[in-house]
């Protein structure tokens, strides 16, 4: 049994009919779009579009009367140039307009890299100052030569200091003879005090009571 279609509902408003327009691809189009805007814009078009119109005026000038198809006026190449005219300002809109798409879209491409650019540099930069800041709290094969000669040039100063020193304090100590006495006036009572013979030191004592007596 075939089931009735159901009325349409009062509750309910009435779905308005709409128009189906037939599909295309916007990509394709825009792609014919701007090929026949650049042919357009070329010497070639040019050429081409003025021989077919000086063909066409000397065609409806120049036959005879009864194979004239646009007689003077020329009202139908008016209408052509017209309908030529009409299509080929909205194809170079369109292509302006995918055009100034690709612009915006390489702007804002080429914008992300320059910053991603700048950020890079910026990095380096930084780097490149903590580089030379650690270098140069790094002894460097100068620098420590140049160390060492001064360390080696104090050390030859203080030995020369040293050696000096000692030439005064050997300089400022008596001279001895070979009996090892000090070079000073010879005095009995040295001979009579220092000396550890016991004949002699019996016979200093006896001189002494001697003079004494």
């Amino acid at each position: 049994m075939v089931e009735q279609p159901r009325p349409g509902r009062l509750d309910q408003p009435r779905e308005r009919a709409r128009l189906t327009l037939p599909r295309f691809d916007p990509e394709a189009f825009g792609r014919w779009s701007e090929a026949a805007a650049r042919y357009m814009g070329t010497a070639k078009f040019i050429v081409y579009m003025t021989a077919v119109i000086a063909v066409w005026i000397g065609w409806n000038t120049l036959a005879p009367r009864g194979l004239r198809f646009d007689p003077y006026t020329f009202t139908f190449l008016t209408l052509v140039l017209s309908l030529q005219a009409s299509y080929a300002a909205p194809l170079i809109l369109l292509a302006q307009n995918r055009q100034a798409d690709r612009d915006r879209l390489a702007s804002d491409e080429d914008r992300r890299r320059a910053a991603m650019a700048k950020a890079d540099t910026e990095y380096v930069s930084r780097e490149i100052a903590a580089l030379r800041i650690a270098l140069g709290e790094v002894a460097t094969r100068d620098f420590v030569r140049s160390e060492l000669t001064r360390v080696a040039e104090e050390l030859d100063e203080a030995a020369q200091r040293r050696h000096n020193l000692d030439r005064r304090q050997r300089g400022q100590r008596p001279h001895r003879d070979n009996h090892g006495d000090l070079d000073e006036p010879y005095d009995a009572t040295d001979d009579d005090h220092g000396s550890t013979d016991p004949v002699t030191r019996g016979t200093g004592g006896r001189g002494r009571r001697e003079s004494s007596t």
